[in-house]
């Protein structure tokens, strides 16, 4: 077993959002998702100037959601929602369809915005991470650590992906940026006995917060799935309570092959929370909407690009506002700035 221990470079905290990123987190999220462009309603207004909402304009409102990744359930449940509006006269124009669209929306989300706490009682708290290949699984717990590094916390890492040389490397490389401890064992090793080796060394050192790494996996992989619970029976082993979070990370570029993901995982090991990642891609969004109506699974936290200042706690009715209205939508909420 190898135990590591870094200091924190004394230059800017790799946590810190750089001097250009200072507008609050989800402005940023207003101009980098699709480019800044107002993806679901951009030119909506201008093509449907001055008319009353009819079949054509919700038709071709059900369309861009289809297309914008949202899925069968929850465009089905945002469209009966303004039919409605527009049967009880309540929508006058293009406008006032936006704004209800925006409520939808963040109807939708709302019972999904919740943030990840730590439970100070439970000593270590551990944070088992999980998701497939190319997801940003490491970067997320980089960033996790950072976070929690700033709000006080002492953390250790485990790097259980020991299947892929780079992410113990890379796991060191994060630990030595965040100031925390490192468990690791050379390639190839079993994942559980490093997560177990962890998980007591975390309760004799008294760590507040241990994220444990697994290897990337497809939902698919039958036996991949199983080394994953397997994991979580050798983290019961020293706390029967534990993991206390099993947090998944998923690639907002996959689409609905995201949703899968989120399902079979979930019925494999049981999800707790959600980061959704790369939104300043191709990712048009939809796909937050169509998990939160299908699983109801708590989104903790939703990334924007590679700076650390690009990682913040998901906020349903800004993160509605940015989706429908784009970049020159109205001011971020004040629990979304503080982000």
């Amino acid at each position: 077993m190898l135990f590591r221990r870094d200091k924190t470079p004394s230059d800017q905290a790799p946590g810190a959002p750089p001097p250009e990123e200072s507008g609050g987190f989800f402005q940023r999220l207003r101009k980098k998702l699709n480019r800044g462009s107002s993806w679901l309603t951009d030119g909506l207004a201008t093509l449907f100037r001055g008319r009353k909402i009819d079949a054509e304009i919700l038709e071709e409102l059900e369309t861009r959601l289809l297309t914008a990744d949202v899925g069968v359930e929850a465009t089905q449940f945002i469209l009966e929602d303004l039919r409605k509006r527009v049967a009880r006269q309540e929508l006058a124009d293009v406008e006032a369809l936006i704004a209800a669209l925006r409520r939808s929306v963040t109807e939708i989300l709302a019972p999904c915005a919740q943030p990840l706490v730590i439970d100070t009682a439970r000593r270590p708290y551990v944070i088992l991470v999980i998701g497939v290949n190319g997801s940003g699984k490491t970067t997320t717990i980089g960033k996790l650590a950072q976070r929690l590094s700033t709000q006080g916390h002492s953390v250790m890492l485990a790097a259980g992906d020991t299947f892929r040389a780079a992410a113990i490397e890379q796991l060191q490389v994060w630990a030595t940026r965040t100031g925390s401890a490192l468990i690791a064992q050379q390639a190839g090793a079993d994942p559980g006995a490093v997560v177990f080796d962890a998980v007591q060394s975390a309760r004799s050192r008294a760590t507040d917060v241990l994220i444990a790494d697994t290897a990337g996996r497809l939902q698919n992989q039958t036996h991949l799935m199983e080394e994953l619970k397997k994991v979580r029976r050798v983290i019961q082993r020293v706390d029967a309570s534990a993991p206390h979070e099993v947090l998944l990370v998923l690639d907002a570029n996959q689409g609905q092959n995201a949703l899968t993901q989120a399902v079979q995982f979930h019925q494999a090991i049981g999800v707790t929370g959600l980061v959704l990642t790369k939104l300043d891609g191709t990712a048009k969004g939809g796909i937050v909407l169509a998990i939160a109506r299908k699983l109801g699974i708590p989104i903790r936290f939703i990334g924007i690009g590679e700076q650390a200042g690009d990682f913040g706690e998901f906020d349903a009715e800004a993160f509605a506002t940015a989706l429908v209205e784009g970049v020159g939508s109205a001011p971020e909420s004040p629990a979304a700035a503080g982000a």
